[in-house]
């Protein structure tokens, strides 16, 4: 039964999708037979999530050639005639069916033993009719069949016909399928090769400042995710939405032409579904939103504790947070199970109303064709599938609208860029070249601040001039603006006032690639890019000979190296460089300079990533090329810098001083204070070594990290972080103990990153075993077991409704009248019961399993949020660990693993119990027939398999095969300063270009397979039918089976395969849950290095506050390379107050934080009253200690809870947290609040100035009542008349305490018991205020000059 099948397949889909539509957010059943709503869902869903569609659909085909719309035509074309070809099947269907039937009633009539088969008609055997004498009786008996057609039926023959129709349409479809997804795969191919050839080259003609308002990773995304967007918008969703749509026109039109009555009769039920679904589609959406809305309440919860983890760390609030979290979660899980249950009350209204129809569709046709003869049994199952088909395949339409709203979509934005004209543009012609260039730099006073932070002044009205041939040194603390000069030089950006001039021609008047070509620059942190020394060296001019290329690494130093390695010039340097040391790529980096021969050279603290010894090399190569050149150094080191020809001190933006080395030192400005600490440090960490070398059998190297521009290293460590994560791999032992990186221990750290994959994301991970995720839903399980009852019963309904199918059919052929109407009768009545039962069933299913999932849910968030919160600091560091990750972690995570349970548990019951009930039943009614459909099943589950694959895409290969593209496109556009400076933009898109061939010949071939693939499917349906019916022919002829069952066997099996078919392709959902378990499982198993959770370590009761550091060395581990401290060597006693004072990044606040337990020292002790700290219990150590930061962080709570903040372990009266707030100098300023101490803070505090903020957390750290107070700048962020409340405040919180006070004001230091002067990770002095002053070292000269200490 042809359209049985199909029939049948649609009605399982029917149903199915709208169970799917719990796991899948497919349009659910409601699609049937209701265009309108199906359309309007759609389109309401995609502009849901896309806001901007700005692209009409038609505007994608806008790279289409005349050969491209061609093949797209015949394409539509064929998926034209391919949509036509399952109404025409019913045709032959129909015909197939009054077949059986007629063959049927004959053997009815002969199996009444009076009667004969004589001349082709029936008559009475002679005898009989003898006996007869009534006439009216005799009249009686002959109306009853006599006279009827006989013997001219051979049903073999007839059914061969028919299976050579099957044959026929199974060919064609198989060659239109084919053709028709053929040529719109191939098609769209060679646009989306034109679309990312033209997107990329745009990329890169951009401004600099374009790609600080982009990030990397999103553009990566585009090229790859978003173009395979648009991809599915104009591919083979395209034909098949054809195809669906011919084939729901021509269904209907079938119907209306052999049957309108029934029709009208059939359409005038279907609006019940489409209200349905409205309805289902408007309460989930506002469910939906409500449990998103709901969550995002937790998931701001947990977005304000991560953010500011080291203050819940520093108070012990983990375990207060995560009550708090959970709170937020019941809400969520509320709405979660409501929205469960509208979903299964639905569903299940469906099924009644598809019931309903089948039971009225049959009864009235049934009277059309008994009583008034106007159908025969072939046309009413015409026009009941016709419009069923018509129905379905609109539902199936629906997806490919969802596809096409998203590749508009992913257009909008791509087509934006595209048609985007760059400010600066570094590709154009435009602009004119110098004949002569003497390389005289002005800047004339120029104001600038980088397009993404416009509210920052970078440089305000600077005034500069460098004159041609000299070297300018550029100094100044970090963020005065001394690197954004040298790009406004390169012309990376524009300045927003003022100009830049090159002899005194405005440079944006210029030719970009010839401005740029006179520039070579070295950077701190050099880009190599992944291919050979030669080859990078290249890249500095194209086309330069070895001879040169030679030349260039002598000058540059780098020749020597280069030679010792084996394979010399040829060596591969790595990604980025990493098979390299600091100094080879700087060398490397110089040698590319040098090659350009340019008249300027920039140095941006060429040599500040290096160790002494690299350094003098470096240093040496340096000062070779610098003659004859316009040369601009930034540097901190004054080695670099002393001998340059004139230096500029940078403050704030502008150049305030300008002289040679003596003469700025007299000064004493900005230059006198760089030099004076740092010439203390290097004394100091000189001394030290030299004791070093006497103590070791080895003298170890040094490295002299230079003593400032934090931001340099948060440059370095994100760049170094984006070579894939580094630092989580290189073994502790690999960083000598200076934290200075020589060639070997790059090498070792070197294996272990091309061991771990470049994976900037997530590492891989093994699927969770779904034991696993079973055991945490463990205690729901009577709800499991309830949803799979009714699941089980779901799933048989499919079968039951084959076994009614046929059963109608057979009443067709009683030829008792009486009997027959009420047979029907009893059937239809059957299909409004089994209607009822499923109604109950699917919402007890969708009930059950919802409240399992979102208890699921919960839960999981919650172990996670404390598995979270339990982390040690470093691990937050991490930029994996960011607060938005981790937000993002615990809302889509936790709410992936539902895939692997509930729901999901439900759709596989479901499937099994279809296809057992099927196939028992049919081994009952037919065990042949059945055989011989089990052979076709294998093929049927493989094309409904070949579906779902088809729908998810070849996407695993396309992305294999665009890999090698988005190296090439990785590489520029995370070194696209690099690539802009070198001038390489062409070079880049011509590479990538080259390997956008690839792709474009899989996706060729893919062309073909998929057809193929496709056309298989399709035909696989027909060709089971033409076999199945041959032989059900032959059985019913040779061995009499009723006909009826072969209808029945038939349509069981089939759409049990179907739903073999749809089970697997729930598969991909089930996956991403178990990778989504693993994730969270890693998350949960991971072993903290610092464990607050945990009772281990040591408490004891009379704590002092005596501390002390011994030898400390402390790397952060995000960032190996730079040493923060370099053995320290501190005690302060209980009740004593240590001051720290020294440069920003000298170590300060980090010491501190080794107290707090955030990290524990590399190398060296802590100890606490003569206890090493790692041994502490955690807790038990921060439950001591309380600390006034920078920058308070407040949460968004009132302040009474923040002042309680500080004790986490008891209830806190409200009388304490007066007296605190007294002490803390507060509480007057609360009493002049409308709220008092209720008023709410705000987020992050922002309702309350600095002052008050500062005053709050001196209160919730005197609450604490701790023994040991950490001021880490409490009061540089005030002004002073608050400076001067909150310093009084201080000065009492700090009687009876042991205190450790960081401050740059030598007001808040003076009166110290200890001050410890630091450079560079080391204490290169310490003792009180007046012994200090009495050394004349450091600390003398910052009080006298008055500079400031920072």
């Amino acid at each position: 039964m042809p359209s049985g099948s199909v029939k049948l397949q649609s009605i399982k889909r029917l149903g199915q999708d709208n169970q799917s539509y719990e796991a899948s957010d497919e349009e659910p059943v409601g699609s049937y037979m209701t265009m309108s709503t199906s359309k309007e869902g759609e389109k309401a869903q995609g502009t849901a999530e896309q806001p901007a569609i700005r692209v009409g659909f038609f505007q994608l085909f806008r790279f289409a050639t005349c050969k491209e719309v061609v093949m797209m035509l015949v394409g539509s074309l064929c998926a034209v005639l391919h949509g036509s070809a399952q109404p025409l099947m019913l045709l032959v269907f129909g015909l197939l069916t009054d077949t059986f039937i007629e063959y049927d009633i004959e053997l009815n009539e002969l199996s009444d033993d009076r009667k004969e088969c004589v001349n082709n008609t029936i008559q009475w055997k002679r005898n009989y009719t003898a006996g007869l004498v009534n006439q009216s009786d005799w009249s009686l008996m002959n109306s009853s069949g006599l006279g009827q057609s006989c013997g001219l039926l051979d049903i073999e023959h007839e059914m061969t016909l028919f299976a050579f129709y099957y044959v026929g349409i199974a060919v064609a479809v198989f060659l239109l399928g084919y053709l028709q997804i053929s040529l719109w795969v191939t098609a769209a191919a060679r646009q989306i090769q034109i679309i990312r050839k033209m997107y990329f080259s745009k990329v890169m003609r951009m401004e600099i400042g374009w790609f600080d308002c982009t990030s990397v990773g999103e553009l990566n995304t585009r090229m790859s995710d978003d173009i395979n967007k648009i991809n599915d918008a104009i591919a083979d969703q395209v034909s098949i939405f054809v195809q669906r749509f011919t084939t729901f026109v021509c269904g209907f039109c079938i119907g209306f032409v052999k049957g309108w009555k029934l029709t009208l009769v059939i359409v005038a039920a279907s609006p019940l579904i489409g209200i349905g679904a409205g309805l289902m589609a408007l309460f989930v959406a506002k469910l939906t939103g409500m449990e998103l809305q709901a969550y995002a309440k937790a998931g701001a919860v947990a977005d304000e504790v991560l953010c500011s983890i080291r203050t819940v760390a520093a108070f012990g609030g983990e375990k207060k947070e995560v009550q708090r979290y959970d709170r937020n979660l019941i809400s969520a899980q509320q709405w979660g199970i409501r929205k469960g249950l509208i979903m299964g009350f639905f569903t299940g209204y469906m099924w009644l109303i598809i019931f309903l129809c089948y039971g009225l569709a049959f009864w009235y046709g049934s009277t059309l064709v008994v009583d008034t003869a106007e159908y025969t049994p072939g046309t009413l199952l015409q026009v009941f599938f016709g419009v069923l088909i018509a129905a379905m395949n609109l539902g199936q339409a629906s997806p490919c609208l969802e596809a096409f709203a998203a590749g508009r979509g992913a257009a909008t934005i791509i087509f934006e860029t595209i048609d985007r004209e760059p400010e600066i543009d570094c590709l154009s012609e435009a602009g004119y070249k110098l004949d002569r260039v003497r390389g005289d730099i002005e800047f004339h006073n120029v104001t600038f601040y980088y397009p993404s932070r416009p509210e920052v002044k970078i440089l305000d009205q600077l005034s500069v001039a460098v004159k041609p041939g000299e070297t300018t040194a550029f100094v100044g603390p970090s963020g005065a603006g001394k690197s954004t000069a040298i790009q406004l030089i390169q012309r990376f950006y524009d300045p927003k006032e003022g100009m830049v001039t090159l002899d005194g021609h405005d440079i944006r008047g210029l030719n970009i690639q010839w401005l740029r070509s006179l520039i070579g620059i070295v950077e701190q942190e050099p880009v190599l890019f992944a291919t050979t020394i030669a080859e990078n060296i290249r890249y500095g001019r194209p086309g330069v000979s070895m001879e040169d290329i030679i030349r260039v690494a002598k000058e540059a130093n780098a020749y020597n190296f280069i030679m010792d390695l084996p394979q010399t010039f040829d060596t591969l340097v790595g990604e980025g460089g990493g098979q390299m040391s600091g100094g080879q790529k700087q060398r490397i980096a110089i040698a590319r300079a040098l090659v350009r021969n340019p008249r300027i050279l920039l140095l941006d603290m060429a040599t500040s990533a290096l160790d002494n010894e690299s350094e003098a090399i470096v240093q040496e190569a340096l000062d070779k090329v610098r003659m004859g050149r316009t040369t601009i150094s930034i540097a901190h080191r004054l080695s670099t810098i002393k001998n340059a020809d004139v230096i500029v001190g940078f403050e704030h933006g502008r150049a305030v001083e300008r002289g040679k080395h003596n003469e700025l030192l007299e000064r004493k400005g900005v230059y006198f204070t760089l030099v004076t600490l740092q010439s203390q440090g290097d004394k100091a960490l000189n001394e030290k070594a030299r004791q070093m070398a006497e103590n070791e059998e080895e003298p170890e190297r040094l490295n002299l990290s230079r003593a400032g521009s934090y931001r340099d290293s948060l440059r370095a460590s994100i760049r170094q972080r984006s070579r894939s994560q580094l630092s989580n791999m290189i073994p502790e032992s690999s960083v000598s103990i200076t934290g200075d990186l020589d060639p070997n221990t790059y090498s070792v750290s070197d294996k272990s990153k091309n061991a771990v994959p470049e994976e900037e994301e997530e590492e891989p991970v093994e699927p969770a075993p779904v034991a696993r995720i079973l055991k945490y839903n463990l205690p729901e399980w009577p709800y499991m077991l309830f949803g799979s009852f009714g699941a089980a019963i779901n799933g048989g309904v499919n079968p039951v409704y084959s076994l009614l199918f046929s059963q109608i059919l057979a009443t067709f052929s009683v030829t008792d009248p009486v009997a027959q109407r009420k047979e029907i009768d009893s059937i239809c009545l059957f299909f409004v019961m089994v209607g009822v039962v499923s109604f109950f069933t699917q919402m007890l299913q969708g009930y059950a399993f919802s409240k399992s999932g979102e208890l699921l849910t919960r839960r999981l968030r919650r172990l996670g949020f404390h598995a979270m919160l339990g982390q040690e600091i470093g691990w937050f560091d991490d930029h994996r660990n960011s607060p938005g990750a981790l937000t993002t972690r615990l809302a889509t995570d936790a709410s992936q693993v539902q895939g692997a349970t509930g729901s999901q548990i439900g759709m596989i019951v479901n499937s099994l119990t279809n296809i057992g009930v099927a196939i028992l039943m049919s081994f009952y009614f037919s065990w042949k027939l059945t055989m011989l459909i089990l052979c076709f099943l294998p093929f049927l589950a493989l094309s409904g398999g070949f579906q779902a694959k088809m729908l998810t895409g070849f996407a695993k290969q396309d992305k294999q095969a665009m890999e090698a593209a988005g190296q090439i496109s990785g590489e520029a556009l995370n070194n696209i300063r690099t690539v802009a400076g070198l001038g390489k933009e062409r070079s880049f898109v011509d590479m990538y270009e080259a390997q956008l061939d690839a792709p474009y010949q899989a996706a060729l071939k893919k062309a073909n397979v998929y057809g193929a693939c496709y056309g298989f499917a399709q035909c696989v349906v027909f060709l089971t039918n033409s076999a199945s019916y041959r032989f059900g022919g032959y059985l019913v002829k040779q061995e009499g089976l009723h006909f009826s069952l072969v209808f029945r066997v038939i349509s069981a099996i089939v759409t049990s395969g179907t739903a073999l078919g749809r089970a697997s392709s729930y598969t991909p959902d089930y996956a991403k849950a178990k990778i989504s378990a693993a994730r969270f499982f890693q998350l949960l198993d991971r072993v903290p290095q610092i464990s607050v959770y945990s009772d281990k370590g040591d408490k004891w009761d009379n704590f002092q506050g005596n501390i002390e550091f011994i030898d400390c060395k402390f790397t952060y581990p995000t960032r190996p390379d730079i040493q923060v401290l370099n053995g320290l060597n501190v005690s302060v006693r209980p009740g004593q107050t240590l001051a720290f004072v020294g440069s920003s990044g000298c170590g300060k606040s980090t010491s501190v934080q080794l107290l707090e337990r955030f990290y524990d020292p590399d190398h060296g002790r802590v100890l606490i009253d003569g206890r090493v700290s790692g041994r502490v219990n955690v807790a038990f150590l921060r439950s001591k200690i309380g600390i006034v930061s920078q920058e308070p962080i407040l949460f968004d709570c009132s302040i009474a809870e923040n002042i309680k903040y500080g004790d986490n372990s008891r209830e806190i009266s409200m009388n304490e947290v007066i007296s605190a707030s007294k002490k803390a100098q507060l509480h007057d300023f609360v009493m002049s609040l409308p709220e008092k101490y209720d008023t709410n803070v705000g987020a992050q505090g922002s309702q309350l100035s600095r002052g008050q903020k500062q005053r709050i957390a001196i209160a919730r750290a005197i609450i604490r009542d701790p023994k040991i107070l950490l001021l880490d700048e409490a009061t540089s962020a005030l002004d002073t008349e608050s400076e001067k409340t909150v310093q009084e405040a201080l000065d009492k919180a700090r009687e009876g305490r042991t205190c450790i006070v960081i401050a740059h004001r030598l007001s808040t230091i003076q009166n110290s018991d200890i001050i410890a002067v630091m450079s560079r990770g080391i204490v290169i002095e310490k003792g009180t205020h007046n012994q200090l002053m009495a050394l004349k070292g450091a600390y003398y000269k910052l009080v006298t000059t008055g500079a400031p200490i920072s």
